[in-house]
């Protein structure tokens, strides 16, 4: 994943930290140099350094700096963001399970056991055992302070082996847990490349997918898929709005969001909307001057959007262009309906993908490519007579859906020119259905 934060200020930072390593070969070049980056040029290879850059709440910049994991079988080195979990529970608890598991394995690869199968499962079960303890360990501070645990974030389901010890979520836990305002980060690879040959020295490289991306998701209470000091893409969850709607109880939202994280934003920093019940690509400015210009290219239709969905039934035809005129219904808000003489006309072109098969019976996947944006275009498109005549599953204004039951409508595509480069950005976000 690409970093979720603007990484210039960072990547000064973190040049100055790489030419300090480079003259004073410690990782503790500020104290007593006793602790060699000759480590990371041998045997065990490089490994990932972060730098995180904050405020303070006195205006003041903060630079805190990071390693993955352990550092040569170090956790804690002064200057340097120490890891989430406590570090001597967590080698209690290693400690007391290593000997058996290392047993274990030795028998195993011995041969000599007449029921190998046995203990195969056996340290299966007692390696899942040892890392829900140690993953019990954990609870990251999240952006407004609130804490996630991995059952928070991950469920049942174990997390891949070393999440939580990179270096993006142990700067965010501690920049808010000690009330800092991030502003950017980079992280980089220091040291002989691995052996894969995917890390090269002081090279950068975002967060990693597997490991990174759910937690920085709950930590910043946005999927952010691209940012930079002038704009961001967000994937946003269904069921959350785009921007505040009326009410105490309506507040929260992708707006609302960003600005919490990005202060200086413009209040309506959204540049266009989704229902809060679809999931997708959303495009945020991040600076009046953003908002503006990407603003034009929507009016214009430069904008290229395209969704993905799921239909009630099996839908006949294999395309189409549907053209309509609808307008709120004033006593059903948000309800739309069609209107020839004051409603808005809306087009959207659909392909048919195929059918497939569901609990509750045959259903049909399409793909749709509005041209212009109205309110509950997809929606009404889909489900009106004189549209496709079959409602998106899941959709309680327009179909049969019912309360808890997500609709199956998804931004998957997003293509628009940079606001200030003029480079043509594209983003993809596969449906989750």
């Amino acid at each position: 994943m690409k970093s979720p934060l603007p990484t210039h200020k960072a990547k000064e930072a973190a040049l100055l930290l790489q030419e300090a390593l480079d003259i004073h070969t410690a990782l503790d070049y500020e104290g007593d140099k006793l602790i060699s980056t000759d480590y990371l040029f041998g045997p065990a290879r490089g490994q990932m350094f972060g730098v995180l850059v904050c405020e303070d709440q006195g205006g003041s910049e903060v630079v805190l700096k990071a390693f993955s994991g352990q550092y040569d079988s170090e956790w804690l080195i002064p200057g340097w963001v120490g890891p989430v979990a406590d570090p001597l529970a967590f080698t209690q608890i290693v400690t007391a399970n290593d000997e058996r598991l290392h047993e274990l394995t030795a028998t195993i690869e011995g041969g000599a056991c007449s029921d190998t199968a046995t203990l195969i499962q056996e340290r299966k079960s007692l390696s899942q055992s040892v890392l829900r303890e140690l993953y019990a360990l954990y609870e990251f501070t999240c952006i407004g302070g609130q804490t996630k645990t991995f059952a928070d974030i991950f469920g049942s389901r174990l997390p891949p082996t070393g999440t939580g010890e990179c270096c993006a979520p142990k700067l965010l836990h501690w920049a808010f847990s000690h009330g800092l305002k991030p502003i950017s980060m980079a992280e980089f690879y220091y040291g002989r490349p691995n052996r894969s040959g995917s890390r090269e020295h002081k090279a950068f490289y975002g967060p990693c997918d597997d490991k990174c991306q759910p937690l920085l998701r709950h930590m910043l209470a946005l999927d952010i898929v691209y940012c930079d000091e002038t704009l961001l893409v967000v994937n946003k969850e269904g069921g959350l709005l785009s921007v505040p709607g009326r009410g105490a109880d309506k507040q929260d939202s992708v707006e609302s969001r960003v600005r919490r994280l990005f202060p200086s934003a413009p209040k309506q920093c959204a540049v266009h909307r989704l229902d809060m019940d679809t999931s997708g690509l959303l495009v945020i400015a991040l600076t009046k001057e953003s908002h503006r210009a990407l603003s034009i290219q929507f009016m214009h239709q430069e904008v290229e959007k395209e969704y993905h969905a799921l239909l009630e039934g099996v839908v006949k035809a294999k395309e189409g262009e549907i053209c309509l005129p609808f307008r709120l219904d004033v006593e059903r808000r948000p309800y739309q309906i069609y209107d020839e003489q004051q409603g808005k006309w809306g087009t959207t072109r659909w392909k048919k993908v195929r059918v497939e098969s569901s609990p509750a019976g045959l259903i049909t996947r399409v793909h749709f490519t509005p041209l212009t944006g109205r309110t509950h275009q997809l929606r009404v498109h889909s489900s009106h007579p004189k549209g496709i005549g079959h409602p998106i599953v899941g959709d309680r204004l327009y179909g049969t859906g019912k309360e808890g039951e997500r609709l199956c409508l998804h931004a998957s595509f997003l293509s628009f020119m940079h606001p200030h480069t003029g480079e043509r950005l594209t983003f993809t976000s596969p449906e989750p259905f």
